[in-house]
């Protein structure tokens, strides 16, 4: 190695020389014997890093020329950064558990689900709202899932119709079908079939849309056009999910109700006039609001954590495949415990809308 012009060797050989040993680097000082002006030779040793993910050994020599002082001697060399550094292993072991503990997936994607929720709420009150793109969703979530829904709710009606009439036959009640029905319908079957439609087509499909967005990286690209991905994205998704679900709602339970008429007219010859004029006398304005106030809520809940699943999707295509299917799956099961709390809240007490079809 050339140093000061001369041909010098750098070493444990070298003259004068100091090891200070330590794990993390071996440093030499010394004048050179075979340079005529005073320097200075450092050699850095391989070091061993501590990071599990690479075992790359790195060696570097540096050479500086020293300025000679009033005395003569040579002037020591500055120390390098990793003289400075403490040995990890002196650390105390509860920040080592500390640093070593990460969260679990579903407590993330649960306190990301939260947060979203917040911001959007937010959002809603400070009247920032892309209206474009939520009559874009909200095309999406209503009139493209309308006729899915409606299948699915007249199929359930007629089961249901079968199961009522058999029995309500045998005891002499079958004007208290259409009551019994109409209750059933709207307190709980029409807004938790709904919502299990909405999770299985509108959720899977925001979940995979966003998640694709992530891992693609086009929600950076947002940000870096200073556009809000909540705002753009989230906010009209649940917006519309909050809106159509009251509506399919509504068109479901009609659906629910003219198959169980034309089921029990056609095949067990109940007239349609009793069945229409029981489930009258059955139903509440308060069964109504609360039918509606439920679709509402499951909306919302369907359309937030799906949004929150797909802004926390990593892992390329196959993250997208898990997200959306564990977004289908949380919802699912987020539905079940959102209706029970709602009905354990609405419906206290002894229920009185079977006597009005005595």
């Amino acid at each position: 190695m050339l140093v000061g012009g001369m041909q010098a060797s750098l070493g444990r050989n070298c003259a004068g020389g100091r090891i200070l040993e330590k794990q993390a680097s071996l440093i030499d000082h010394h004048p050179c014997n075979y340079a005529k002006t005073p320097q200075v030779c450092i050699q850095q040793h391989p070091i061993r890093t501590r990071i599990p993910q690479t075992s790359e050994r790195r060696s570097a020599a540096i050479c500086h020329v020293a300025t000679p002082s009033a005395a003569g001697a040579p002037q020591p060399a500055p120390e390098t950064e990793s003289m400075a550094m403490e040995d990890s292993a002196d650390a105390p072991g509860i920040l080592k558990a500390l640093a070593s503990l990460k969260p679990p997936r579903w407590l993330f994607r649960s306190v990301a689900c939260l947060i979203l929720g917040g911001q959007v709420i937010s959002r809603m009150c400070q009247g920032k709202i892309h209206w474009k793109n939520t009559l874009e969703q909200l095309k999406l979530v209503g009139p493209q899932s309308l006729g899915v829904a409606l299948l699915t709710a007249g199929f359930v009606g007629m089961v249901f119709t079968i199961q009522f009439v058999r029995e309500f036959a045998k005891l002499g009640l079958t004007r208290s079908v259409g009551g019994v029905m109409a209750l059933a319908l709207s307190r709980e079957l029409t807004p938790v079939v709904t919502a299990i439609i909405l999770a299985g087509r509108v959720g899977s499909a925001f979940a995979a849309e966003l998640g694709t967005m992530q891992v693609s990286e086009q929600m950076d690209s947002l940000r870096v056009l200073f556009t809000d991905p909540v705002d753009y994205l989230v906010t009209p998704r649940v917006i519309a999910s909050m809106v159509a679900g009251p509506i399919l709602n509504v068109l479901c339970f009609s659906m629910g109700i003219g198959a169980s008429v034309l089921l029990a007219d056609l095949v067990y010859n109940v007239p349609a006039n009793i069945i229409v004029d029981s489930a009258r006398r059955a139903l509440t304005g308060y069964d109504v609001f609360t039918s509606m106030v439920k679709s509402w809520v499951f909306g919302s809940v369907v359309a937030t954590i799906s949004c929150a699943w797909g802004f926390t999707t990593s892992g390329g295509a196959k993250g997208v495949g898990e997200s959306t299917t564990s977004a289908v799956v949380i919802s699912l099961v987020s539905i079940f415990i959102v209706d029970f709390v709602l009905s354990f809240a609405f419906y206290q007490g002894q229920g009185t809308a079977l006597k009005q079809l005595k």
